[in-house]
């Protein structure tokens, strides 16, 4: 396997792992259109931000052991079904596929590394 292919199927999930954190981070802006004070905005900033710390520590884990964060993901892909009862596939997909692409690395792992 050429070098550059190494490359983009290690970087690949990372990358894309961290852009799925901003982009869910990102939902979290709109307490700052509510009219709570300081301290309220700060609770409730610190609340829609869990779903971006669970998946940074999804990534974390998935950068040291591919394997278990390929499950992570899809079982995270799976659970944010069961929570919306399957009628929002929006952040399900994103997740399910990173879980794909962390098994790719995974199962590539001999190749990558040489």
């Amino acid at each position: 396997m050429k070098t550059s292919t190494k490359q983009l199927f290690l970087w690949t999930p990372r990358i894309l792992g961290l852009l799925f954190a901003v982009f869910i981070s990102v939902f979290a802006l709109d307490v700052f259109g509510e009219d709570f004070g300081f301290w309220e905005t700060l609770l409730a900033l610190a609340m829609h931000l869990i779903p971006t710390l669970i998946a940074v520590l999804a990534l974390v884990v998935a950068w040291r052991w591919a394997r278990v964060g390929a499950t992570v993901y899809i079982a995270l892909a799976a659970l944010y079904l069961v929570m919306s009862r399957g009628e929002s596939y929006a952040l399900s997909i994103p997740l399910f596929l990173l879980g794909v692409l962390f098994l790719v690395q995974w199962v590539l792992r001999a190749e990558l590394e040489s």
